[in-house]
């Protein structure tokens, strides 16, 4: 397919694509462990882990908020 495996040099541009904003994911997956609950899905309900999920999205948006103002 013409695919070659590329590491970039330390300092270097990456350029762009679709790993471009990747760290975003990244953080907001590292954001979302520090909550228990969400560590592990101990539900057995989705609606509930899709609750707790929210929930834990509105904290963290309401944190980086907070510190702004």
């Amino acid at each position: 397919m013409g695919i070659r495996p590329l590491i970039a040099r330390l300092g270097t541009g990456h350029g762009s694509g679709p790993g471009k904003n990747r760290w975003v994911v990244e953080a907001a997956f590292a954001l979302l462990r520090w909550f228990c609950r969400l560590r592990i899905r101990r539900e057995i309900r989705a609606d509930t882990h899709q609750a707790f999920l929210t929930l834990g999205c509105a904290i963290i948006c309401w944190r980086r908020l907070r510190k702004q103002c």
